[in-house]
């Protein structure tokens, strides 16, 4: 049974997805935090909400997705394999599917080891400078980037270090971007995207980049956040924090 708290989710989803007319976006991008079980309720209510054509994960690749959506009584053994945890509170995303395709982004660890060394635009391909690849970002944008990057990293690795690392998050952007784009045009709207809260903001996350390389398409960008945040989206939902131990406890050197 669903529980009362998923069902307001679901209405108050319905009454804030509006775009221009009386339908919701082509492109729904559902921010999470990832180790929330909160968050993947409220996905999953917004994804009944929803009922999506397709759905984009972060978290699989191409291949896995396939191979889930041919055979979904797979999907907890393509998760695992995936090195993704925590299947049992993802488990409600899934559920939430109804006849949605499942679709897969992940970058194999492979090309993200590349696009450290070589750059975004030199492992995206043709399509680099549709979404802004081929350019440098602006100074203030990359600085800020790093900041993220170093503190995310608990300021553990070298500084010098994180210009990589946004290469690698700005690759990761564009490449849920892009798939969200293709499930667009393949399945129709709308389109939902399962990613963290990272990806999902409005300034330089899937829906700048969806703005950049398909202007004509709408988009709605919804971070369900533990505490309250500048981060943009259009949409912020507050959930309870998870209950977790410091993950930069495991850096520390005694």
């Amino acid at each position: 049974m669903v529980s009362v708290k998923r069902l307001c989710a679901a209405l108050l989803l319905s009454l804030a997805l509006p775009a221009q007319a009386d339908t919701p976006a082509e492109i729904v991008i559902l921010g999470e935090v990832h180790d929330n079980p909160h968050a993947h309720l409220e996905q999953a209510a917004a994804l009944q909400a929803l009922r999506p054509t397709a759905v984009v994960f972060e978290m699989l690749t191409a291949e896995e997705a396939a191979k889930a959506d041919v055979d979904r009584s797979l999907i907890a053994q393509v998760w695992a394999a995936s090195g993704w945890r925590h299947y049992d509170i993802y488990a409600p995303i899934f559920d939430a599917l109804g006849n949605a395709q499942i679709i897969g982004a992940a970058a194999p660890r492979a090309a993200v080891r590349r696009v450290y060394r070589e750059g975004a635009a030199a492992l995206f391909g043709s399509e680099a400078a549709r979404f802004g690849l081929d350019q440098p970002l602006p100074e203030d944008q990359q600085a800020a980037r790093v900041e993220l990057q170093f503190a995310a990293h608990c300021e553990a690795m070298p500084r010098e270090m994180m210009g990589g690392m946004v290469a690698v998050q700005r690759y990761r952007d564009a490449s849920f971007a892009r798939a969200a784009l293709a499930a667009l045009k393949a399945y129709g709207p709308p389109v939902a995207v399962i990613t963290g809260n990272g990806h999902a903001r409005t300034d330089w996350g899937i829906p700048a980049l969806i703005a950049q390389a398909a202007p004509e398409v709408t988009t709605h960008a919804i971070g369900f956040v533990e505490a309250e945040t500048e981060v943009p989206f259009d949409e912020t939902r507050l959930i309870p924090p998870a209950e977790r131990d410091d993950p930069c406890n495991a850096l520390i050197v005694n």
